[in-house]
């Protein structure tokens, strides 16, 4: 079908449908099932009105099956008259239908689900294969998440915090089975940035933008994980730098500081780095500063350390690390990172080796015992 993707329609379809009586979950089924029927269609059977004809499939689909389930429960069930084709309300729902998949009663991964689907379009196999869990399993996750937000309607304020969350969810997920997620969350931040005023959302997409940049440099032959500072930097995507870098500029002169405008002025200042000797440590500790004001996370507190070990010398940093609680993730990799600048070699290579037990993820895991294996030789050799 031509002009605008079919996916990116599926949010506005929901709303009309729900708009004309549907409850969402029934919606959704049917703009779900107008879509792979659209998308099985040949060129022949293209509409010159996708979005028209997306409503009118969906709406004749959610009939069909209201009154498949007033003749189960045998009784009368009454149905409002079928608007004409074509008719296509001027009210766009997109935002509220955000806010309604990211609602505060789901779990993160509910609502992650949920907006991959009724947001983003995308078929439950698709989302399936994406988080390496059965069809089924998805599915039923899915439908969980419909029965817990029934009856919450488009009028009901949504909060902008959780949708915000719920992208960066996504996004982090990165690129798995036939749809990149990374990619898919950018789309979304977008379409969420055209329909808010909020400068959070702006921050969040420059946010997402910086670190996709980067995204080609981050791992080497075999997957193996590249660190910040050892990045060929001429694999940087320079425009899309630039893009996030001027979102950014718009929502900080709204003078609206907020977290995800914070983590992208830190990511801003990397990527305005020619090389890595050449990064404005200073700057990014001061923004570092800026961010535990507003979150107080102990995560950000541990990614200061670092900051204020390069700024201002790995004791500055150690002094740093020790008010942090030990127990967090990474936090024995800093400490390694931190002992190996300091020169306590051979107790940052048992550092290394103990955060490499420890990891979760195979590539740092693989990452932190080569780097146990590289101290352990430049402490033989020094």
């Amino acid at each position: 079908m031509n002009g605008t993707p079919l996916r990116e329609l599926v949010p506005a379809v929901i709303g009309v449908l729900v708009r004309r009586g549907a409850d969402f979950a029934s919606a959704e089924d049917a703009v779900q099932e107008a879509l792979v029927r659209a998308l099985e269609a040949g060129p022949q059977e293209r509409p010159r009105d996708p979005k028209a004809w997306l409503i009118s499939v969906a709406w004749r689909k959610f009939l069909d099956s209201a009154r498949a389930e007033s003749t189960r429960r045998g009784r009368e069930l009454a149905v409002a008259a079928e608007p004409a084709d074509g008719s296509v309300p001027a009210t766009d729902d997109t935002l509220r239908l955000y806010f309604l998949c990211a609602h505060p009663a789901l779990s993160p991964s509910s609502a992650v689900a949920l907006t991959l689907r009724a947001v983003g379009g995308l078929t439950t196999r698709q989302i399936a294969t994406a988080y390496l869990v059965p069809e089924a399993t998805m599915a039923q996750r899915i439908s969980r998440a419909k029965r817990r937000i029934a009856g919450v309607g488009f009028e009901v304020p949504g909060d902008a915090a959780t949708v915000l969350r719920v992208l960066y969810l996504v996004f982090n997920e990165g690129y798995s089975g036939d749809v990149d997620l990374a990619a898919e969350a950018i789309r979304l931040a977008r379409q969420l940035v055209a329909l808010s005023e909020e400068p959070e959302a702006a921050g969040l997409l420059a946010l997402m933008l910086l670190h996709h940049a980067r995204r080609a440099s981050r791992t080497g032959t075999g997957g193996r994980l590249v660190p910040l500072a050892e990045q060929d930097r001429s694999r940087w995507d320079s425009e899309m730098i630039a893009e996030g870098v001027t979102i950014l500029r718009s929502a900080l002169a709204r003078d609206r500081l907020g977290e995800y405008q914070a983590q992208a002025a830190i990511a801003a200042l990397h990527a305005d780095a020619r090389a890595a000797s050449e990064t404005d440590w200073a700057q990014i500790v001061e923004w570092y500063d800026e961010l535990l004001r507003l979150t107080g996370s102990p995560i950000v507190r541990l990614n200061r350390a670092v900051a204020v070990g390069e700024a201002d010398g790995p004791q500055a940093g150690l002094a740093a690390l020790a008010d942090i609680d030990p127990t967090l993730p990474r936090y024995t990799a800093v400490a390694a990172h931190l002992h190996e600048k300091a020169g306590a070699l051979g107790h940052a290579a048992e550092l290394y080796a103990e955060a490499a037990r420890t990891a979760t993820n195979p590539a740092e895991r693989d990452h932190l015992t080569r780097e146990a294996a590289r101290v352990r030789h430049r402490a033989r050799t020094s």
